[in-house]
Formats: C-alpha cells, structure tokens, sequence
C-alpha cells in the first residue's frame, strides 16, 4: 500500500531536530518515544517502577476534569500536509479522540499567549490502529500540539509536510547541499525501498548502520534500480557525494545521475519522464563502506531541481549530497 504522505518528510523526527518538549502527564511512558522513527514494539512481561511499559507516549488514567496534552517542536519550520496518530499495542488504553493545533514560537516551549490554530478537528480514534487525517489549515508552523481526550496512550505520532526555508537569508555566492533534508530536499519515488526509504538519502549526519539508508532486495531480473529526489532549491550542482557508509557486501557496483530543472505531475509521471532526462553525473565506480567526492566529472548542466540517483544494479546507498550554489 502506498504511504498517504510519501514524498513528504516527517517535520517531528528526531534527526531533524524534532523533540517533545512538553507533556502535560507521562507518568507510564515517556513523551519522547512518541516521534521514535522505528516502529513501536509491545514486549510482553516488561514493567518498569510505574507499572506495564509501552513504546509511545502514556498518561495516567485522569481522574479530575480536562485532558492531556503534548506539544511537538518541528525539526524545521513546515508547512504541514497531514499527520499520523498510531496508537498500536495501545489496546485498553489508548485515547478515544484527539486533535491537533499548530503554532509559530520562537520559544523552546511555547508560552501562554502562543496563537494556536486548528489544524485537526476532533476526530475518534481506535485502539492497536494508526489513523492518517489531513491538516485542514495551510501555514508555516514551528510547533503542534497533539491533545487527546481524555487520557492514554499513543505509540507514535508524525508530521508530514515541507520544509519552509528562507532562502533570501542565503547569500547568492553561497555553496551548500541543496538537496539536505534541512533545506528541503526530500525523496519522491524509487522503484524499490525494500531495506531502507529513500528519504534517508537526503538526511542529517552520516548513516548510524545500514538501516539509515536507501537499500533495494537484491535484483534477480535485467535493469536496475533508481530514485528520484528533489532538490530544496533550484541550483547549479558543483559536487556531488556518494556515501555508501555501512554498505559492505550489498553496496552498488555502480552509480549514475541524471538531473532537470523542471518535472510536473504526480511522482509516476515524473519518474517515468526521469528515465530520458540529461546526465549529471556518469556512471562512476563505487567502493563499500566510502565516502565518494565527484567534481570533474559532474556534467554543466546550468540550474537543475530534480535529480535521478540510478543504482547498478542494486544494493544501498547511506546518504546523496549535491552541493552547488543558488540559481
């Protein structure tokens, strides 16, 4: 089944920068596993000193009026597309209904006189499900706050949309990765994420392990395997970087990018038209676990957005920087 928000980036996760900072009750778990990237788990006969341990966010059962609330601050400014309340394991105790609202704070914790907006009516939740709802408020936000109603417990909650970046900040002699997820870069479609999402391609840092990036099964028919990204910024590409940190026996023998300025459509439609756009980059040799520079060979192709990473014929790639300069 296809993601309801691929393509779009999670403005909670925690590599980004996102955190919890503020729970009105965490009495039996803890806020913060609440944007945890991995999937929630449930470990039968784990307690801790406040009573059955859950991976997510958990209150204690309320017993005065009121509800419970949690307040988010975005990795990122954002524009937000929709959101994720998953409340898997969360079966006799999971939150009837929640909303959500969004603000724009300069402050770690917004304050009192914080405008909040709306952005999710109140809607039923079920207990062991996960529940995908759209923003019905358009906006740069910095934070939102999930409440629930009136108590319990949720496994994981995201935050899907775009990065909002002020570029006229951005010196116009400036060099820097334009495809980062910090300034908006985010990957679109690939033909195979069996091991690892293309979205890790254009994240923060180097990869942790081999999970921390874009890995495809292993081919057993003719071709290859590819994914298409767009870039934060239209730009013209000066270096690109090819990580294959952590991929050892399973790295591509090879690699090769093609690039574009402009794409319509859906996803499918622009990785169908990706296949016949111009070279970027040639294909090139790589190595395991190495960190590869490419400026020679990168191709003058003037201002580019979208980019094709292709694969030979298969494996996993940790992280894809393209570092050039405003168009």
């Amino acid at each position: 089944m296809t993601h309801p928000y691929a393509g779009l980036i999670d403005l909670a996760q925690p590599r980004l920068g996102g955190a919890v900072v503020y729970a009105t009750d965490d009495f039996f778990a803890d806020k913060s596993r609440m944007i945890d990237p991995a999937e929630p788990v449930f470990i039968p006969g784990k307690y801790d000193d406040n009573g059955k341990w859950m991976d997510g966010w958990e209150s204690r059962r309320k017993r005065v009026p009121g509800h419970d609330w949690a307040i988010v601050r975005l990795g990122a400014p954002g524009q937000i597309a929709g959101f994720e309340i998953d409340t898997r394991n969360f079966t006799g105790n999971f939150p009837p209904a929640a909303s959500v609202e969004a603000c724009v704070s300069e402050a770690e914790i917004p304050g009192e006189d914080a405008d909040w907006t709306l952005l999710v009516p109140r809607i039923d939740l079920q207990g062991d499900g996960r529940r995908f709802v759209n923003a019905v408020h358009d906006g740069v936000w910095t934070h939102v706050k999930l409440n629930i109603f009136p108590d319990g417990g949720v496994a994981r909650f995201r935050v899907f949309g775009t990065i909002h970046k002020d570029w006229s900040k951005v010196a116009a002699d400036a060099v820097l990765d334009l495809l980062a997820m910090e300034n908006g870069g985010r990957g679109l479609i690939a033909n195979d994420e069996h091991f690892g999402r293309v979205e890790n391609l254009t994240a923060p840092g180097r990869g942790k392990d081999m999970g921390d990036g874009w890995e495809t099964r292993r081919r057993r028919e003719p071709g290859h395997d590819w994914a298409v990204l767009e870039l934060g910024h239209a730009g013209v590409i000066e270096e690109i970087i090819v990580d294959t940190a952590h991929f050892k026996g399973n790295y591509p023998d090879r690699c090769s990018i093609q690039a574009t300025l402009e794409a319509h459509g859906t996803a499918a439609e622009i990785a169908e038209a990706a296949a016949d756009w111009p070279v970027l980059l040639g294909e090139v040799k790589l190595s395991m676990d190495h960190i590869h520079v490419f400026r020679d060979e990168v191709t003058k192709l003037g201002p580019v957005k979208f980019v094709r990473l292709n694969i030979y014929p298969d494996g996993g790639v940790s992280r894809l920087r393209l570092k050039g300069r405003l168009a």
